[in-house]
Parts: C-alpha cells; structure tokens; sequence
C-alpha cells in the first residue's frame, strides 16, 4: 500500500510538471506566433494570439493545431484605391486545424471564420461628401451614416436648392451588402430634396456607393455586413489561410 501510495504522488507531481510545461509553452508559442503575424501582415501593433486546446505538446508533436484565435484591435486593410486603406476595428479570427512547418517558418490554417467592425466614420470617408449637381440648381453630399435599425444603414444627405440650403438633412434608409470583396450601401428608396424633380441615376450617384476591401490577413474573405449602433459588422471566412510564411 505504502508503494502504491507513492506511486500516486510521483504520478500527481509528473502530472502537475507536465501541466506547467505545457502552459508554459503554450504561452512561448503564442508570444512567437504573435509576433510573427505582426511582421508578416505589417501591423502597428502585436495582435493577440490564443492557441485553444490541452495538452499543447502533443499538438505541437503532430504538426498541427486544433484551433488558433487571433485578434487584431485595428487593421489597416488595402481599398485598391490608390494606395488608401480602410481601418477594420476588432477584427477576430478563428482557426481551425493549423498545420505548421517542421522549423515553424509557416503555418496555414484549414478553415477560418471571424468578425470585425468598420465605423461609420471610416465608411463615410466612401461615400460622396463634395457638393455635387444632381438637377439644375440642386445640390447634394452623404454628410452622415448611422444606425437606422433592422439591418439597415441611415444616411444623411445636405442638399441645396436654388442657393438655399435646406434647413435639416434628408434621411434615407440604405441597405448594405457585400459583393465581390466590396461592401455595397443601395439605398431602399430615394430622398425628396425641396420638391425637385431628379432623376433617379443622378441621385443615386451620392446616395449609393461602395468600399472594396482587398487585402484581409491570410487572405480571409468578406462574407456578411449588417449594420449595428458602432458600425458595419462583418462577417469573413476563408480556407487555407496562412498565418505566417
């Protein structure tokens, strides 16, 4: 009995070892995958890395990770257009099934799937905000986007009727969609600007409008976008995305 006994301790007290040096290296790994991410994707800060699943080394020793998250507070993501960028807030990324290289110089997940949110203010930056001629005599410009509830994107236009400026913005209820890497706002119907007649290509050349988002880390793509209080809220997925190398 007295054996056994101790037979027990040596097991808890391998077993507690065994733990520590897990969590230990979990969180070495994590440390390196972050920083690697960081320098591969060019970011301004160092993203948090959150490698799921126990025991870590056993994982380690078949090349291949269970599940990875990945956060990233802001992130500057290519438009295509001239060189600007668009910043994407809170961007989180689920990995599953990571397979990495034997000297750990790559790594590619099989799937990901994540979130993230574009302000209205950096959506806004999309949209027509210079006077523009939508009739004789009528000016308008996009001065605003918020949350119109249900879904749905409300846009403030200011217009200018025969050199008077109306007294409030014109409101319009706007969906929003994405449509080949491009986050679409169409609006559900057009807004009365003092009475002119306008037609309705004219008005729509401030009231619609688009934002292409190329480049998302490891190549995610966009996949939903719904409007929410803060922001557009969107949804990315992608196969084979590499997290590094």
């Amino acid at each position: 009995m007295r054996a056994l006994r101790i037979l027990l301790i040596l097991v808890v007290i391998l077993g507690g070892l065994f733990v520590i040096a897990d969590r230990v290296a979990v969180h070495f790994a994590e440390n390196e995958a972050a920083d690697k991410l960081r320098n591969t994707e060019n970011l301004a800060s160092t993203p948090d890395v959150n490698i799921k699943g126990f025991p870590f080394l056993t994982q380690v020793a078949s090349g291949s990770l269970d599940d990875v998250q990945v956060g990233i507070k802001n992130y500057e993501a290519a438009t295509g257009t001239g060189g600007r960028t668009i910043r994407i807030d809170d961007l989180t990324a689920d990995m599953k099934g990571v397979d990495f290289s034997g000297d750990y110089s790559s790594a590619t997940a099989s799937t990901a799937t994540g979130t993230a949110t574009i302000a209205y203010d950096e959506l806004l930056k999309t949209a027509k905000s210079q006077p523009t001629q939508v009739a004789p005599g009528v000016t308008a410009r996009v001065v605003g986007l918020s949350d119109g509830g249900n879904g749905k994107i409300k846009v403030a236009v200011d217009a200018t009727v025969l050199g008077t400026r109306l007294p409030k913005p014109v409101y319009v209820l706007s969906t929003v969609t994405v449509e080949n890497d491009k986050v679409k706002v169409q609006a559900d119907a057009l807004p009365k600007l003092g009475g002119a007649p306008i037609a309705e290509g004219r008005i729509r050349e401030i009231t619609d409008f688009q934002q292409a988002i190329d480049q998302l880390p490891g190549g995610i793509k966009l996949d939903k976008v719904q409007a929410a209080p803060d922001g557009v809220e969107i949804s990315v997925k992608g196969s084979g995305v590499k997290l590094a190398g």
